[in-house]
């Protein structure tokens, strides 16, 4: 067993080719084999998305805080927030970004 304790992990900025905009990218935990399940917490800054992208074994997003919108390509966005669990089937081209607060 192994325990990762919370304010152990670093944060990094988003990877530019993935994101646009303030996204803080924090891995919690990479694939052991055989299983190829890994985790990561993403927080997007308001006015940050992601780029089109796939997945091609699918992903499963859970909206731990906030509110944002999810399009999967040529589609109409779809309002998610906090509680939800979004799941995307493999090859599914998606698109996400936060809700913009008003001020």
């Amino acid at each position: 067993m192994n325990i990762n304790r919370g304010g152990s992990r670093h944060p990094d900025k988003g990877p530019e080719e993935y994101f646009t905009g303030v996204v803080r990218f924090e891995t919690l935990f990479e694939a052991t084999e055989p299983s190829r399940v890994h985790g990561a917490s993403v927080t997007f800054k308001p006015g940050s998305r992601t780029a089109w992208h796939t997945h091609p074994l699918g992903q499963t997003l859970i909206v731990t805080a906030g509110s944002g919108l999810v399009q999967p390509w040529g589609k109409p966005a779809r309002k998610i927030q906090s509680g939800d669990v979004v799941q995307c089937p493999p090859g599914e081209k998606i698109g996400m970004a936060p809700r913009q607060t008003r001020q």
